[in-house]
């Protein structure tokens, strides 16, 4: 007579008991951490500064004329009329970087056009007062450049603004802002 006597680890009812525990602890597990993860969010996001830090926020200067780029196009049939206007533009300190006929060939019926980019808008001010009665144009460019394109009625660059004298003031910085 043979006795079979079972192995340990081959009892089926000991087995789903175990992998029972071992889910269990995984799932225990895996709920104390997203409880933690959610914890630390609510808690970050709960402190509020006890005092208050002054902001120090630098302004863009304004651009001068040597900031500026510009380029002089000429959309009418006036043959030199970009070259002569991109040496007056020249002599009041704007950097011009191409003269040339208007590339997009369209039609001007006023003195002049303004284009310039999102990134130029201040430079484009500087621009549109070189010329009285000028037509801003916003267009999709990434860079600051600005283009002058002269038109029909163009006959020649408004006068130079008078510079007001410096005041003799002096700003004293923050002491906190550096």
């Amino acid at each position: 007579m043979t006795y079979d006597v079972e192995a340990e680890e081959y009892n089926p009812r000991r087995a789903r008991r175990r992998r029972a525990l071992i889910t269990l602890a995984v799932v225990s597990l895996m709920l104390f951490f997203a409880f933690w993860y959610a914890y630390s969010y609510y808690r970050n996001g709960d402190t509020r500064p006890t005092a208050t830090t002054p902001v120090c926020t630098t302004k863009r200067a304004a651009p001068t004329p040597a900031d500026v780029a510009v380029n002089v196009y000429n959309a009418t049939d006036h043959s030199g009329l970009a070259a002569r206007t991109a040496s007056d533009v020249r002599k009041r300190g704007f950097k011009v970087v191409t003269v040339a006929n208007d590339p997009l060939q369209r039609t001007i019926p006023g003195p002049a056009e303004v284009r310039y980019g999102t990134a130029g808008a201040s430079e484009s001010k500087l621009v549109l007062a070189l010329v009285k009665g000028a037509k801003a144009v916003r267009d999709a460019r990434p860079d600051a450049s600005v283009d002058l394109v002269l038109g029909e009625k163009f006959k020649a660059l408004a006068a130079p603004p008078k510079t007001p004298k410096p005041t003799a003031t002096t700003a004293t910085p923050s002491p906190t802002c550096q």
